[in-house]
């Protein structure tokens, strides 16, 4: 009781400075067979996709439903696992996940209708996942921090070493003993994530230890900015803007976790990935449909998905390595618009590619950068809105992936069904993910402008103000940081246009 009482609250006091090691990596493997068992597996469904088709009689759009409703679910039900991690623990949350998604896969063995896969593997096996993915991921946030980056690119590649290695081989489970059977040792092998959620160890909190937040356009500490910043009924350090909010705003954008809404940079971090989940899914639904229709074999087209994989392990990695150098750190963003942007490209390329030998220099690009920006997505989340945060960030990030994938692939499928190629479905796909790239640099764009628009409006007296604490010791983690410091220390602009209309 003692440990627990402890625990608490320390939860209550806010992070601290991560190991960067020890049991984090520890967590790191945890995350990594999460995602294995989650996203990789999400991936495969798409082998089932002629075998279903076959057997129930449907047409492309009615079979692309299942792909769909998995990824829907998972995205949709992001939030609940992050509420579940935060409330109880993200043990807890990952145990109570791979029960369901395993219980969901072995129902689905015994499905008599595509209706019955709506619900066993759509929906069910979905809100497993979703109670496992989010918390395992937050938890690498929580132990890492210098190396955040690269413990992130080392945990998502689990998604493309996983593709690699049970493309084929459910490709073989398949034909050896049908679609069911190889549903079946898959519910079996996806319960290993009780055994993952069993890794995830709360850290030990030390109150000496506070972290300061990393500054995204210097790429060193932020130091607190007491100046700007204002306490609320629970005594907790905010920002004017949130302090003085207005009454009418709903109750979840008042709680303490999800303060981060109010950031415009999350905003236009929102909007850029309702773009990037409209478009990111259709390659991974349509690839193998795609090769068969070109005259590629089936073993070749499961290779095809392979090569995705094993291409976005480098991407994962790679990535993650280079964004933790000190002179890439401060440009992770333009890092991860990069990545995306050309993984739009290689979409408008591939109806020109109708041939195994073709298809294979496509799949390289796409999996290196979708192994990018995967890994990038919850350091540049991680960024916008602090550690404290990156729970409940994440799962509203991912609950943003929810209806996009839920509607793209049956509309890509329509898209098939009505003109007959595959054409306007890879189109859609690239065009949607470049917006994503062109919306996230137009907004990073204002930000710049307003900022130096700011900078030169403000007035002297508070310039020097603002930035007098800049004389600290940046070495050295402050003892008075509070967790509010992380959400207020990535809002630079929000914080000098505040303190000038408070003064006027």
């Amino acid at each position: 009781m003692v440990h627990a009482a402890a625990m608490a609250h320390g939860r209550k006091r806010g992070p601290v400075t991560p190991p960067d090691g020890g049991w984090g990596w520890v967590i790191v493997m945890g995350c990594f067979m999460v995602t294995i068992c989650t996203r990789a597996v999400t991936r495969c469904i798409s082998i089932f996709f002629v075998e279903f088709q076959i057997h129930f009689g449907k047409d492309y759009s009615g079979t692309a439903w299942i792909h769909s409703l998995v990824d829907c679910t998972t995205m949709l039900c992001a939030p609940m696992g992050s509420f579940i991690g935060n409330r109880l623990s993200c043990r807890v949350a990952v145990i109570m996940g791979g029960f369901l998604s395993s219980t969901g896969l072995i129902l689905s063995s015994f499905a008599s209708s595509l209706e019955n896969l709506y619900l066993t593997l759509g929906v069910l096996t979905g809100v497993g996942f979703a109670l496992c993915y989010t918390p395992a991921i937050a938890m690498v946030g929580s132990y890492f921090c210098e190396r955040k980056a690269l413990a992130y690119g080392i945990a998502m590649s689990g998604s493309g070493i996983g593709t690699f290695v049970l493309a084929p081989v459910v490709q073989l489970l398949i034909e050896h003993y049908s679609w069911r059977g190889a549903l079946l040792i898959l519910g079996g092998f996806v319960s290993n994530l009780c055994v993952c959620g069993a890794l995830l160890r709360p850290i030990t909190l030390r109150e000496e230890e506070e972290p300061l937040p990393v500054d995204p356009e210097r790429g060193s500490y932020s130091v607190k900015v007491a100046t700007v910043t204002e306490k609320d009924n629970n005594g907790v350090l905010v920002s004017p803007a949130l302090q003085h909010r207005p009454s009418n705003w709903p109750c979840f954008l008042s709680s303490r976790d999800y303060r981060f809404l109010l950031l415009p940079d999350f905003l236009g971090l929102a909007g850029s990935f309702l773009f990037l989940a409209s478009g990111c899914s259709l390659p991974f639904v349509y690839l193998v449909p795609y090769a068969l229709d070109a005259g590629v074999s089936h073993h070749q087209a499961a290779f095809l998905m392979s090569i995705l994989g094993v291409i976005g392990i480098v991407g994962n990695i790679t990535f993650g390595w280079l964004t933790d150098m000190r002179c890439l750190k401060p440009y992770r963003a333009v890092c991860y618009m990069v990545a995306v942007g050309m993984e739009g490209l290689c979409c408008l390329f591939i109806p020109l590619l109708r041939s195994f030998a073709l298809l294979v220099p496509f799949s390289v690009l796409y999996g290196y950068f979708d192994g990018a920006y995967v890994a990038l997505i919850p350091v540049v989340t991680s960024d916008v809105v602090g550690t404290p945060y990156l729970s409940s960030a994440l799962g509203i990030v991912y609950f943003l992936h929810a209806i996009p994938y839920l509607i793209s692939p049956p509309i890509g499928g329509w898209l098939v069904d009505t003109t007959g190629t595959y054409t306007a479905t890879f189109f859609l796909s690239g065009f949607a993910l470049i917006s994503s790239s062109l919306v996230l640099a137009t907004v990073t764009g204002i930000r710049h402008c307003r900022k130096s628009m700011a900078s030169r409006t403000v007035p002297t007296e508070t310039k020097q103000e603002v930035q007098s604490p800049v004389q600290e010791d940046l070495s050295k983690p402050r003892p008075d940081s509070t967790a509010a410091d992380c959400y207020i220390a990535f809002n630079t602009e929000a914080k000098l246009l505040d303190n000038n209309t408070a003064d006027s």
